[in-house]
């Protein structure tokens, strides 16, 4: 049947509309809950539109997009970077919710799945957790956000925080683990999107194949990901990867030497994640505790940083005041100090010329008026956030680090992924000492603004007794305060000692009572550490984080050891070392199937598939066609009853076609985007989309190889199939295509994009005569 035949027959796929694009699309993926589209244009802006193309929003992160994909609920979406960084947005504005680095090369495919599979027995449900910490506290305080701050501290006022409660808000969620795969082949996993939980590198997983008869151990060299995917009971990740295919791992030093290792091909890897079904409960519940003080953390930082410039703001202003005071008594010829100059004003001894001139003309009222506002607004404006922000994260950090170590007593269950109790008790003490500084840190902040005041109440009056101005109207102030301000506060600034950053090794100094006092407090259970007071508000901060970075590090490297490789399996060989701009079409899906057992009854298993285009291999002759391979991952539950090796089959694609793009499609189907090569004058450019159903195909058991120089479709080149258009479901579309394509099974769409910038979207659940009787 020639084309023309096949166009007569009915058309499937509705289209639904044929869309000019102003810039090229290099990654779009469909919205798993929603229709809503999300596109990345070949100069990395993220677009947002609806179904009907109605555009809500473009982002532009400012670096190069490598990898995109959505979390399971739909709500937010993952952006990998290639300077390593995962970003995350809101689907409702495109506002930044989080950016992690857990990379340090480009980010070039992303997984996001969430446990959905029922409890496999009763005993799950007795860690069923229930976050209490609403029931004693309010809302946790967001990120501060100050009037005045300079274009530097843009960080630390973007509109993100009303989205960030979102994302750190996880009590409700089911588990959730976002992998991200780079170019040097690192693996990271991280809970909720947010909270690392593991890293593994592809180089470092020597592994010999149980369903190999020969001793063989294999390991990847010179490794990339391409694609990765995580079952949907989160125990099993299919990886695609690039990289050199090393057998016998005895003689790698001699291959090393020589220079043997073999060429570049594509690999699907096995990893068993199992730790993260079998550890579900245990892991949501610490992750929700520890990503909660990871975003508090993130809080006292912020406020730090605002009260540290706010008040270096004002003194700066104070100190542009009244600095010229010691220029002038040196002008005088005088050798004393401003502040025995306030001294003898104050008690009356003498108004020397310098003081004079300084207060009458140098300061006057109206400077003295602009200093006393900056301090007065400066010290508003730190107890503001001190009390909203920074007491309120410190109070819930000290409740969560509680709770945190109430988990981590329970050895049986938390040992086994790293909660470590000496750990976590440290830094919940830490959290305490936090507490304290605090409460130090108001008090000085409100006896040193309330003697700056008094000072500055005396000063007004006199400025206003030597310019004979009557003065009746002015406060009281206390002399005895002035003195201490002046001995003390003139040229100190306790202030800013304690929001002094840690380079300077400010220590505080604390009188030996105060001393003596806090040693036998800890005869009766009190922080184990009596130095604290000795540091300063912003030490004690950076020493409580370090401790909590530290007990969050042992479950990250005790998840990332028990993460481990089952099986490699070399799929094609690729001519040259593949560049980010090289595609190849892949694509890997878990499906659920149903089983029937006369003992078990019903119940339902896994079922991996991997598609993948064979490039054109000339040395093979081999055609272009495509691979589909079932059972790489299952074959490990079902060894024992026989079916222990992967099942293939070759799909040929017709001379005069090319296979653009692919996709695995609901049950077991696959999506296949096809360019017309034969095109001319007369007959323009075409392409067609069709769905082929691989239940249809004569797939078969597929022999381990345990040489690559026996590659296995060479074993299916006699059952390949010749893709008949004919008996599929399939579409002309009248213009030539490019990769890539996103297809959505749960909401039965496709989006394609033409090589000349036209977006067209098919619905493929619905036959376009079948719509227009509807009609």
């Amino acid at each position: 049947m020639d084309v023309d035949e096949i166009e007569a027959m009915t058309i499937p796929f509705q289209l639904q509309f044929d869309k000019p694009i102003a810039s090229q699309i290099t990654i779009a993926e469909w919205n798993p809950e929603k229709d809503l589209l999300a596109m990345v244009t070949e100069d990395s802006k993220i677009l947002l539109h609806r179904f009907n193309w109605q555009r809500l929003w473009t982002v532009s992160p400012g670096r190069c997009i490598t990898s995109l994909c959505w979390r399971p609920d739909g709500k937010a979406i993952a952006v990998g970077l290639e300077d390593g960084t995962i970003s995350l947005h809101d689907v409702e504005n495109g506002k930044l919710l989080r950016s992690i680095k857990s990379h340090s090369v480009a980010v070039v495919c992303l997984s996001w799945e969430e446990d959905g599979q029922p409890p496999e027995d009763d005993s799950e449900n007795i860690l069923n957790y229930e976050d209490r910490t609403s029931r004693f506290f309010p809302a946790a305080p967001r990120v501060p956000r100050m009037p005045g701050l300079s274009a530097t501290d843009a960080e630390f006022t973007d509109d993100a925080e009303d989205s960030f409660t979102e994302l750190s808000n996880s009590s409700h969620q089911h588990l959730n683990i976002l992998c991200s795969g780079d170019k040097d082949g690192s693996i990271c996993f991280s809970i909720f999107g947010i909270f690392p939980i593991g890293k593994i590198n592809v180089h470092k997983f020597p592994v010999q194949s149980p369903l190999v008869e020969t001793k063989t151990v294999y390991q990847l060299l010179k490794a990339s990901i391409c694609k990765i995917s995580l079952s949907k009971d989160l125990r099993q990740l299919i990886v695609l990867s690039y990289g050199e295919h090393m057998d016998d791992l005895t003689n790698m030093k001699d291959s090393f030497k020589d220079k043997q290792a073999s060429s570049i091909s594509m690999h699907s890897l096995l990893l068993n994640t199992s730790i993260f079904r079998n550890r579900k409960n245990e892991l949501h519940q610490m992750a929700q505790q520890s990503s909660n003080i990871e975003d508090l953390i993130e809080v006292v930082r912020v406020s730090l940083s605002l009260m540290h410039k706010q008040w270096a703001d004002a003194m700066c202003t104070f100190h542009e005041k009244f600095d010229p005071l010691s220029s002038l008594i040196i002008d005088h010829g005088l050798d004393s100090t401003p502040q025995e100059e306030f001294l003898s004003l104050l008690t009356g001894a003498r108004t020397s010329p310098p003081i004079h001139q300084f207060l009458v003309n140098s300061l006057g009222e109206a400077g003295l008026k602009r200093v006393s506002k900056a301090i007065d607004s400066a010290a508003k404006e730190l107890h503001l956030v001190a009390r909203d922000h920074l007491q309120p994260a410190a109070e819930i950090i000290a409740f969560r680090s509680g709770e945190l170590k109430g988990l981590s007593r329970w050895r049986a269950r938390y040992r086994s992924i790293g909660l470590d109790e000496k750990l976590v008790n440290n830094a919940m003490e830490k959290a305490g000492m936090l507490l304290v500084q605090v409460e130090r840190f108001l008090r000085v902040l409100s006896g040193v603004a309330y003697q700056f005041q008094n000072f500055f109440t005396w000063v007004s009056k006199c400025i206003k007794l030597l310019m004979s101005e009557p003065s009746d109207q002015l406060q009281p102030f206390n002399c005895e305060l002035i003195v201490m301000f002046l001995k003390f506060l003139y040229d100190q600034d306790p202030v800013r000692q304690l929001l002094e950053n840690s380079d300077g090794n400010h220590n505080i100094i604390i009188d030996q009572d105060t001393m003596q006092r806090v040693e036998e407090l800890v005869k009766f259970g009190g922080f184990s550490d009596t130095e604290y007071l000795h540091r300063t508000l912003t030490k004690e901060f950076e020493e409580m984080e370090d401790s909590f970075k530290l007990a969050f590090l042992m479950p990250f490297t005790t998840i990332s050891k028990k993460i481990y490789c089952e099986d490699i399996w070399p799929l094609f060989p690729v001519s040259s070392s593949p560049t980010l701009s090289s595609y190849v079409p892949t694509s890997v899906s878990f499906y659920q199937d149903v089983v029937v057992d006369p003992i078990t009854h019903t119940s339902q298993r896994i079922l991996d598939y991997i598609c993948f285009q064979i490039p054109d291999i000339s040395v093979f002759d081999l055609p272009s066609t495509v691979g589909i391979v079932r059972h790489f991952a299952h074959d490990y539950s079902c060894k024992n009853n026989g079916n222990s090796s992967p099942e293939a089959a070759l799909l040929r694609i017709p001379d005069g076609f090319q296979c653009v793009d692919l996709s695995l499609y609901k049950d077991s189907q696959v999506v296949l985007l096809l360019n017309e090569t034969t095109a001319t004058s007369e007959s323009p450019e075409k392409a067609w989309l069709m769905i082929v159903e691989t239940s249809t195909l004569p797939f078969m058991t597929v022999p381990r190889m345990a040489e690559t120089s026996l590659w296995w479709f060479h074993c299916l080149m006699n059952s390949a199939v010749e893709l008949n258009m004919e008996k599929e479901k399939v579409r002309s579309i009248p213009h030539s295509v490019m990769a890539p394509f996103a297809v959505s099974a749960s909401r039965g769409l496709a989006c394609i994009f033409a090589v000349r910038k036209r977006a067209l979207v098919y619905i493929l659940e619905e036959d376009e005569d079948e719509v227009s009787e509807m009609e």
